[in-house]
């Protein structure tokens, strides 16, 4: 895996938005995967001042996201489907019928589910998809395990991702006890993979990654396996490798 370390957040965010707007100038109609969480906040911010600025234009590419929270409503402002729409899509000249986003809200989530690989598999896979990572080492939802899914899936969240994305509801009690997400191989099916990570308490799991081992129980750590993988992090995340 190719490392890039920044000074600081907002450098890792401005290189990981110039990252992405180049994928997008080389192919116009590229299919992006978008992650969600504190982490990629700062990569959105930067896109829609490259948008802003005429240097990329995002008119002819399709989205794809990697998970969301089930159950919720759409209008949810904890939905993912809220929160894209809030920090990118709607500052950019995405076309609204190329954004894919799992429906948290469908009454089959099986079918759902099936429905988002047959959508993906159909556009070719992403041809860059951007991730963060979990404390626990979680990449999308695919939690710690023996095994992990191939394929998107309705999954239940481990407690210490509850507790860390407590932080944005109320009440720990709102915090939603599934999701469906992109499996790992709608993930390793993409041709370029953007990991980003941010901040000292992500020192510990970064290290997990570039230890030399793979193992499901850090599912970060399969990424090991992918032929093109750019991680990107500040330097209080890359505070315990070596170079």
């Amino acid at each position: 895996m190719k490392k890039i370390i920044c000074e600081t957040y907002e450098e890792m965010s401005a290189v990981a938005a110039f990252t992405i707007a180049v994928q997008v100038q080389v192919k116009a109609d590229s299919v992006i995967g978008f992650a969600t969480g504190s982490t990629p906040l700062g990569t959105y911010k930067k896109l829609r001042e490259l948008y802003a600025s005429k240097f990329v234009s995002f008119s002819a590419i399709t989205a794809f996201n990697l998970d969301e929270y089930y159950p919720i409503k759409r209008d949810n402002p904890q939905s993912y489907y809220y929160f894209m729409w809030e920090n990118l899509f709607r500052h950019v000249d995405i076309k609204p019928p190329q954004i894919n986003i799992p429906d948290g809200s469908a009454v089959d989530p099986e079918m759902e589910c099936a429905d988002y690989d047959a959508k993906l598999m159909a556009a070719g896979g992403t041809d860059l998809q951007i991730l963060g990572i979990g404390n626990n080492g979680h990449i999308g939802f695919n939690e710690p395990n023996e095994k992990l899914e191939l394929m998107t899936n309705l999954v239940k969240l481990a407690p210490d991702t509850i507790e860390a994305n407590s932080r944005f509801f109320d009440n720990i009690s709102d915090v939603p006890a599934q999701a469906i997400t992109m499996g790992m191989g709608g993930i390793f099916n993409s041709k370029h993979i953007l990991l980003l990570i941010n901040g000292e308490g992500k020192a510990e799991i970064t290290k997990k990654i570039f230890d030399g081992t793979v193992t499901a129980t850090v599912p970060a750590s399969l990424l090991n396996l992918h032929p093109n993988v750019t991680v990107i992090m500040d330097k209080q995340a890359a505070g315990l490798i070596c170079d």
